[in-house]
This record gives structure tokens, sequence and C-alpha cells, in this order.
């Protein structure tokens, strides 16, 4: 099951960047013989400043078709990480080929675009920066790899 990460913003060089790309290739490693990854980010930006409905259109573009649309939002299920992981291979075994997980701009992510998703995950009633939220994502991503691998990297 391919991972899209389509996310609104550009991602400069920097720590969080270094971090999302290392938890990435983290994953991509342990997931392959788990029939998980590749994993990718789609950035988009609204250079014209539409706000969360002209966010909405760019997110809709970048998600390929026939994926599985999993919002990130403050108003989406808790889950553990283990949750999470048997979640992914829920989807994996399900014959789901495409899994596109969205982070939306400053305002979140539209009504209509939510309303559109299979899946709400949520990191908690706290809402979290969105590069924090990338690097949250890619991290948790990785940890449900080892997880399903049987790795020491979860430890609970």
């Amino acid at each position: 099951m391919r991972v899209h990460l389509c996310a609104v913003g550009r991602l400069r060089a920097g720590p969080e960047k270094t971090l999302i790309d290392d938890y990435l290739a983290r994953f991509d490693r342990t997931g392959r013989a788990l029939g998980l990854g590749p994993a990718r980010v789609i950035e988009v930006e609204d250079r014209k400043g539409g706000g969360a409905a002209a966010e909405a259109a760019l997110l809709r573009r970048a998600i390929p078709q026939g994926a599985l649309i999993c919002t990130l939002d403050e108003r989406g299920a808790l889950l553990s990480s283990p949750d999470f992981a048997a979640r992914l291979a829920g989807w994996r075994d399900a014959g789901q080929g495409d899994l596109a997980l969205l982070i939306g701009g400053a305002d979140g992510i539209e009504a209509g675009l939510r309303a559109e998703a299979g899946f709400s995950l949520s990191f908690g009633p706290m809402v979290w920066p969105h590069l924090l939220a990338r690097v949250m994502l890619a991290e948790q991503l990785y940890r449900a790899a080892t997880i399903l691998a049987g790795g020491p990297y979860h430890r609970a």
C-alpha cells in the first residue's frame, strides 16, 4: 500500500525536513517486506490566499485516484500506536492500494473534504504546528511498520 502525505505548505530545508525524510526512509525500508510503502510527500500551496476551500481543491488534485483519504484533524479518532498499526494493516489487507494522509493549512481541512475522508485521525485535542504534525505522522508510520514487523522500536 503506497502512502501519500498530502500537505498544505512547502517545507524548507531544516531539522523538521531532516526528521521527516529520515522517518519516511525508515518506513520504506521496514514496510517494504510488509506491503507498506513507499511513502512520498506531496506539497500544495495556495499562492492566491483562497483559504481552506482553495487548499481543499489543491489537496483533492494531489490525492491519487482510488486512494483512501485519511485526514489529520483535531476532531478525528484518537488511536494508540498499535491501533494505528493495525488500521494500516487492515487497509492493506483489504486491498487498498493507496492511502492519502491529508494535513491542512492554518485553518485546517475544509468541511467538504473532511466529509469525503474514509477516516480521520487526531494527535489529540491540541492543535499542532503543521511542520510538527508532519514529523509526528512520519514517525508514527515508521513506528507502525516496526510494530507490524515485530521490531524492538516500539516498547509498550
